[in-house]
């Protein structure tokens, strides 16, 4: 068996012995900022699966989300609306997007190459977000990754890989008729 094969069963199946060291991991990580700057990798054989390198244009932020709904805006005076006893919603955005679009905006020098889960808990989720400097002479000079140079923004404008899942571009043919070019284009059209 391979080492990432093994680091993987390894990471998504923990052992009996090993929940404490996750558990004080999730301690630590409930007390630091919501974005932390990583030297490496959480679960390395995930990030490697989704294009990371362990070289310099690379970067790991671990981004914490907190998980339910969010508040509402409620009116201040007037009327009140017939759905006022409404006080969270739940946003089209996964959290894995909201993730993935706070460190973009953070890290305005950075783009999002992609994300995975890292944890969670009962109130929050941990994603990691790979990020990478489109301006590193070792990024121009990779033939792999080079192609992020020319892309900006792709966080904002819903160009990462979970941002097109939340969005249903990954569902093709019958029934996805409405999901192109975005949903919003489509909200006036009737067959």
């Amino acid at each position: 068996m391979s080492f990432y094969k093994y680091a993987k069963e390894h990471y998504e199946q923990p052992k009996e012995n090993l929940e404490e060291i996750y558990s004080e991991r999730l301690q630590d990580w409930r007390r630091e900022p919501k974005m932390v700057k990583q030297e490496n990798p959480t679960r390395i054989p995930k990030a490697r699966q989704l294009g990371y390198k362990a070289k310099q244009g690379f970067n790991v932020i671990r981004v914490q989300v907190d998980k339910g709904g969010t508040k509402r805006h409620r009116p201040d005076a007037g009327r009140a609306p017939s759905n006022t006893g409404q006080s969270r919603y739940s946003s089209k955005k996964s959290k894995q997007v909201i993730a993935e679009q706070r460190a973009s905006s953070k890290y305005e020098n950075l783009e999002v190459l992609n994300s995975y889960w890292a944890a969670e808990d009962g109130n929050r989720k941990w994603f990691e977000v790979i990020m990478v400097d489109p301006d590193h002479p070792e990024i121009e000079n990779d033939e792999d990754i080079n192609w992020i140079c020319d892309k900006r923004n792709r966080a904002e404008n819903g160009q990462t890989p979970a941002a097109k899942e939340s969005r249903g571009l990954s569902n093709k043919g019958k029934g996805a008729e409405k999901v192109r070019p975005s949903q919003a284009a489509n909200d006036g059209k009737t067959k």
